[in-house]
């Protein structure tokens, strides 16, 4: 692969696909594709066999995904199963029939199950019960997985799935319904402090452990991945390091400036208890992660702040 190499980043307005398409830009790599969802709809099968042959990507990266926090996971269960197994079957199914050389599958940490041993390695995938609030995601991501392998076996296709921990940066979600935690937090502590610190209600305990990765992290293993031929199918994808949902509450309460109270909705669910990714596979290849939890919240929020004006 050289930077001339076509290279089509599915999903590239989203905040994965454009932090990985900020990457590759800045690496030198000159012939990036990517389409809008109201350009192209990749539940569209047609479509996607049209675009595959119009366009004849040489490498493709599947960034995109119909994502959520816990609430939505729990309110749209057959849209979250269907419409990714809808993106991801096309995808895969096209990029396999029209010969690319090389392509990235990005799941998520949320395949394991509920009760993995800690931290998580990449062979405990299927050895236990998902979590309830967000299995339907998992399942499809799992799906998808599970068809890079299968490539990779019968045809020796150059397959690789990357498994990121929990995500946050520039043009993530902050809608309160739909988001993950870290965004929800930051827009929950900064409207509270707009309004005279007033108190800010959290789900849950505050006790589960989670990890959380910069995206542009996640856009520097992407590149690592382009570059660098991986012999298995599955590679997590994280800092190593985690910490409770209270602690991070209080970190971004403090890079807020919020001084008001905190309260804790227990009879909201927690999700999984913890969630540390094993990512000495990936370490031992060349590749860890830079960024730290601070530094990124600072650069995040302040993004936010420009965005909401």
């Amino acid at each position: 692969m050289n930077k001339e190499t076509k290279i089509y980043i599915a999903g590239h307005k989203g905040m994965a696909g454009s932090a990985i398409w900020r990457k590759l830009s800045r690496a030198g790599y000159t012939n990036l594709l990517g389409r809008t969802s109201g350009e192209l709809d990749l539940r569209d099968r047609l479509s996607v066999n049209r675009f595959f042959e119009e366009e004849s990507p040489e490498v493709v990266i599947l960034a995109a995904a119909k994502v959520g926090g816990i609430w939505a996971n729990n309110e749209f269960p057959y849209e979250f199963l269907m419409h990714n197994l809808q993106i991801q079957n096309n995808v895969i199914e096209a990029a396999h029939n029209y010969g690319i050389k090389k392509f990235i599958f990005l799941g998520s940490s949320c395949i394991y199950p509920k009760h993995s041993p800690q931290p998580i390695k990449e062979e405990y995938l299927l050895s236990g019960e998902l979590e309830p609030t967000n299995q339907w995601y998992s399942l499809a991501k799992i799906a998808g997985i599970k068809a890079c392998e299968a490539l990779r076996r019968q045809y020796e296709k150059d397959f690789v799935c990357l498994m990121p921990t929990n995500l946050y940066g520039p043009g993530d979600n902050f809608d309160l319904k739909t988001s993950h935690v870290l965004p929800a937090l930051i827009r929950k502590f900064h409207e509270a402090k707009n309004r005279d610190h007033a108190p800010v209600k959290l789900w849950g305990t505050g006790s589960p452990m989670r990890e959380f990765m910069h995206v542009d992290d996640l856009a520097s293993a992407v590149l690592f991945s382009l570059q660098h031929k991986l012999e298995e199918t599955i590679y997590n994808v994280g800092t190593g390091k985690d910490l409770r949902i209270d602690e991070l509450a209080g970190i971004i309460q403090k890079l807020t400036g919020h001084h008001g109270e905190i309260f804790w909705d227990q009879s909201k669910p927690d999700g999984t208890p913890r969630k540390l990714l094993d990512v000495e596979k990936l370490k031992n290849k060349g590749w860890q992660a830079e960024i730290a939890l601070e530094e990124g919240i600072i650069q995040t929020y302040e993004w936010y702040r420009i965005a909401v004006g």
